[in-house]
């Protein structure tokens, strides 16, 4: 780090952010590559080599790219700050008035800390800009109102538009990388060239949702999983998001486009009366020169570092596609007795035992055991887990309520929905007003007195409907926008819930991976990463959710032979591959599993388990090839000492030959035993495997170098569609 009064230089794992502090508002004079010991002369160059040339048809100052752009700067795009007072103070002039920088005793990185005033509206703002030890960099931007623009009546509270944090980028960066999808296929890449004009996501239903941006990347032409230039933002919030990439046909400065995002407030949702703040959430940037799993490494070491799990993530089952609502305690704990046999270590009771629930359209709501199905209580159940040597879990969805409940009947006012009346149903549910001080008493309450009567490790938090016409029910007093207010009351609820039961794990799901970001994040301990189990599918939708997050946070389960989802038939050993590259577990009704599928999932469990610390520790690689229905990825140890790779066809391919394909990610200075484990059952293959492959199956293993491996590569199988092969690396 340096820093003088006009400049700060904060550096951090391969990055360098330069900041001018000199003029009205603060500029980023560079974000990316580490520039090393930058000083003022270094900073002067910057300033100058950055300036625009003078061209006809332009400002006479040199256009220049702000933390916060707004029309004074002759910034056209998107204004860092929006909103009035009463229809007036629409032309925003903040002015910096103090900057200060923090960094840390082993000075990796740092935090410069902005007091901006805008006499215009009259709002006191602050921003953190924080580089992190990992290189990612944080930004987060806090707005107050000052105590004169109201008047002396105190009539015309400030009207927040929005306030997003946005960077610049370079004119090399000229394709973009986000995410679509729908349900049971979430995070679905997008990408195309960068042009003139405005890439806009906007998030408007109460949660991320299953078509959520995800996470937006914008890099050199034609970046890759292991190659180009990439920066990318993720705006860590659970409810309305805006997500934007902006290039003017000008530029602005040596910048030709902006990057960024924030919350999406809707009108009138945000109204500050004098002295009232509004707090936006982190948006999160990350840097890259070594494509996106250089960005995926960057924010799996800041995640791992700010929520280090207490113990190893547990492997799971889940008695959704087993039973649905068919809660008999005979099939369950027969269900249970098979799942211990398998290495099982935490069971998971889902959907079906409160009061009135049968199926999916009455008592949601009524936390409750239902007594009908449970005479006993949950109690035989529980005991039965225990006595198997495994940790008890319950399906919850607290933020959803049917209309058939108790709760609904009883408390109407509760509802998150229009004064009016109600829309319509989603999945015959409607949302419960979380902030309402009554609705949040009632839910706390209600889980705290489930988790100690039945000391409970774990709870999935599901969240299966949209936040449509989400108003909290004023009356003769007007209905008020509530997305924010029930995002807030669910943080609030969560943290509560944590700090009562420390032991406690939530796993964030909402209609499978609907609500994953890393503000959810900060208060579950993991994601239901889909509710398809498909094993095509899920290749393809773990590949792109570790983008963002470590695979131990991405719930990954063997499900049955034919996908519930999708109907597709596929092989066990397919199943346990996938699976086995996340935080695995099983879905399946294993009553009817044959012995042999038994002692294959029994084989397949010892594996996983005894190699956790690799698996949900190390660097996630993935190999860039030409065939897109081919997929090899892994984990390679921190030290490089071990890895484990996944060989896998999704669907057939124009030719019937493998080429030889590098191993990323490996110790070319090593040489390594490769080997061919018998835990997930034979691979289906096409024709006659390479020779190698005998010498890897054996005892021994096939020895080679880790320059052959990662430059060279090998020859893989040609595999059937729909296949996979777990390849076992090993420092020789």
């Amino acid at each position: 780090m340096s820093a003088g009064d006009e400049y700060a230089v904060l550096r951090a794992a391969g990055v360098s952010l330069v900041l001018d502090l000199a003029g009205e508002m603060p500029r980023v004079l560079h974000w990316g590559e580490d520039l090393g010991d930058v000083g003022p002369d270094g900073v002067a160059a910057l300033r100058e080599s950055g300036l625009t040339a003078r061209v006809a048809n332009s400002p006479e100052a040199p256009r220049a790219l702000t933390l916060l752009p707004v029309e004074r700067d002759t910034w056209s795009g998107l204004p860092g700050l929006e909103g009035h007072r009463g229809g007036t103070a629409t032309t925003p002039r903040p002015e910096l008035v103090g900057a200060s920088v923090e960094v840390p005793a082993d000075g990796v990185g740092g935090t410069v800390r902005l007091d901006v005033r805008e006499p215009i509206a009259d709002l006191v703002l602050a921003a953190e800009v924080e580089l992190e030890a990992t290189g990612v960099l944080r930004v987060r931007w806090t707005v107050t109102a000052g105590p004169d623009g109201a008047g002396a009546d105190g009539a015309d509270p400030y009207d927040l538009a929005h306030v997003v944090a946005l960077l610049p980028l370079p004119a090399r960066a000229t394709e973009v990388l986000d995410f679509s999808g729908r349900w049971s296929r979430e995070r679905q890449p997008q990408r195309q060239p960068l042009v003139d004009g405005t890439h806009l996501r906007e998030v408007r239903r109460g949660k991320p949702g299953l078509d959520s941006p995800y996470l937006v990347a914008v890099g050199t032409p034609g970046f890759a999983h292991r190659t180009g230039e990439v920066w990318a933002a993720h705006v860590a919030w659970s409810g309305d998001q805006r997500w934007i990439v902006q290039r003017l046909s000008e530029g602005a400065g040596a910048h030709a486009a902006v990057l960024g995002g924030g919350e999406l407030l809707r009108p009138g949702e945000v109204r500050l009366a004098p002295g009232e703040s509004y707090a936006a959430p982190d948006v999160l940037f990350a840097w890259s020169d070594a494509g996106l799993d250089g960005l995926a490494d960057r924010f799996h070491r800041r995640t791992r570092a700010r929520r280090p799990r207490r113990a190893p993530q547990p492997l799971v089952l889940n008695t959704w596609e087993a039973v649905y609502f068919d809660h008999d305690l005979g099939r369950l704990g027969e269900l249970v007795d098979r799942a211990a046999r398998v290495g099982v270590e935490r069971i998971v009771l889902d959907d079906g035992w409160f009061r009135g629930r049968r199926d999916d359209t009455a008592g949601l709501g009524d936390w409750e055991i239902e007594a009908d199905v449970w005479p006993d209580g949950l109690d035989p159940f529980v005991a039965r887990v225990r006595e198997a040597g495994m940790e008890f879990g319950l399906w919850f969805e607290p933020e959803m309520v049917n209309l058939d409940s108790d709760l609904a009947r009883l408390h109407p006012e509760w509802l998150l929905a229009p004064s009016a009346g109600v829309g319509p149903s989603f999945r015959n549910q409607y949302v419960l007003d979380v902030a309402h001080p009554d609705a949040y008493a009632y839910l706390l309450e209600s889980i705290s007195k489930l988790v100690e009567r039945y000391e409970i490790a774990y709870i999935k938090w599901d969240h299966n409907r949209e936040l449509h016409e989400a108003v909290v029910r004023g009356g003769a007093a007007g209905d008020r926008p509530g997305v924010r207010r029930q995002t807030l009351a669910l943080y609030a609820l969560l943290d509560e819930l944590h700090e009562r039961h420390p032991g406690l794990e939530i796993e964030s799901c909402a209609s499978g991976g609907g609500r994953i970001d890393l503000g959810i994040l900060d208060r579950t301990e993991r994601v239901w990463t889909s509710d398809c189990n498909d094993p095509v599918e899920r290749q393809q939708i773990q590949l792109w959710s570790e983008l963002l997050l470590p695979p131990e946070l991405l719930g990954s389960h063997v499900g049955a032979a034919r996908a519930h989802t999708t109907n597709r038939v596929t092989d066990l050993s397919f199943r346990l591959v996938t699976a086995a590259f996340a935080a695995p577990g099983i879905e399946w009704d294993i009553t009817g599993c044959t012995e042999d599928e038994m002692e294959r999932l029994a084989s397949w469990a010892a594996f996983v388990t005894a190699r956790r610390d690799l698996l949900h520790g190390g660097v996630r690689v993935h190999a860039d090839l030409a065939d897109e229905q081919t997929l090899l990825h892994g984990t390679v140890a921190q030290d490089g000492a071990r890895a484990l790779f996944a060989w896998v066809r999704l669907a057939s391919s124009a030719g019937p030959q493998t080429a030889r394909v590098p191993f990323p990610g490996l110790d070319r200075d090593r040489d390594y035993v490769v080997r061919v484990p018998d835990a997930f059952g034979p691979a289906a293959t096409h024709g006659q495997e390479p020779a190698w492959i005998a010498r890897a199956r054996g005892a021994e293993g096939f020895r080679v170098s880790g320059a052959i491996l990662a430059g060279a590569g090998l020859t893989l199988p040609v595999l059937q569609p729909a296949s996979g092969l777990v390849l076992e690396l090993t420092a020789a």
